[in-house]
């Protein structure tokens, strides 16, 4: 074995904006996903029940994909030892729970919110937690220092979000229901981290997305069965439209995209690269495809362009090494 092994060199520039840029495509698909969600939810007359036909359609994709492939055979196997030896703890799986928390929130509040709303309160959440979990080690590259670049791309990212709800500070009722998506943007940044250490562990980003699946559906059953007992079933039926159901496969696309360069990027990047993406995203189909909910205004615009400086900022700090 010679040389310096490849996760401790510094990578091209080009490698560098190459991850950034799957990140930042990542966040858009996490947009398209809370609009069909949040859509599913609005049909069904149940953000709960629309999150476990996310999660569901999602999980059966994979227990079909991942066993058919060798490098998902050999994740499962390499995820048994590490569980076994106890090189990875069994709290490291549990990503999902959070995963599942975010889509049932997309559920419940895009139909009222909006996808930019709805984004830019994610947003609040997810950088100010993504500066606690790369701090604390969480993440598979170890603990992150809080450089200046890093601390500057996450707090113009949170002045990103108070910018653009800035048109409904006077609309109480909304900024409650927004407390929602907040907490589950700080409960996607730890998701984030511990994905990456079951894909460092097993060595397959697929493997680490089934986990996160498994877990996540689990979550939201449960949960379900308590809605059920509360309310009942859902007073919409089912709708007939396919597209409708796609939140699974996109949802797969973005765990395995953040699974895989995490480890490279640290989650606070991670975080904001998949920010923009979403924020941009958002906008744009809140401009030309609008819910129930208002179209974003000039402030909701601003914050997005906002966000999109935020990253660069944080992007041309000091390089991720492990």
């Amino acid at each position: 074995m010679t040389g310096t092994r490849e996760a401790d060199t510094v990578p091209s520039t080009a490698v560098r904006l190459t991850r950034v840029g799957l990140a930042v495509f990542s966040g858009t698909t996490v947009a398209l996903q809370a609009r069909i969600n949040g859509e599913l939810g609005v049909r069904l007359g149940d953000g709960i029940v629309a999150a476990v036909v996310s999660f569901g359609t999602g999980l059966l994709i994979l227990l079909v994909l991942v066993p058919a492939t060798p490098t998902g055979r050999r994740g499962l196997h390499r995820l048994r030892a590490t569980l076994r030896d106890g090189s990875l703890r069994p709290w490291h799986c549990l990503g999902g729970a959070c995963g599942a928390f975010f889509v049932a929130a997309q559920g419940l509040t895009i139909g009222t919110l909006g996808v930019a709303v709805f984004t830019v309160a994610v947003v609040a959440g997810q950088t100010s937690s993504s500066l606690v979990v790369d701090g604390a080690g969480v993440g598979p590259t170890g603990r992150q220092p809080v450089t200046p670049n890093r601390l500057a791309g996450a707090s113009l990212a949170v002045l990103a979000v108070l910018v653009a709800v800035g048109d409904r500070l006077g609309e109480p009722g909304l900024l409650a229901l927004a407390l929602l998506p907040l907490l589950a943007g700080v409960s996607i940044a730890w998701q984030q981290a511990v994905n990456g250490q079951v894909r460092a562990a097993s060595g397959s980003a697929l493997t680490a997305t089934l986990v996160s699946f498994a877990v996540g559906t689990l979550t939201l059953l449960a949960t379900f069965a308590v809605d059920l007992l509360v309310r009942g079933l859902p007073a919409g039926g089912f709708p007939t439209e396919p597209w409708l159901y796609l939140g699974g496969p996109i949802g797969i696309l973005f765990i395995a995209i953040a699974a895989a360069i995490v480890r490279f990027t640290g989650v606070l990047l991670l975080g904001l690269a998949s920010i923009a993406g979403q924020i941009v995203g958002a906008v744009l189909l809140d401009v030309g495809l609008p819910t129930a909910a208002l179209r974003p205004g000039p402030a909701a615009l601003f914050g997005a362009a906002l966000t999109l400086v935020a990253v660069v900022i944080a992007a041309i700090g000091p390089q991720v090494r492990r």
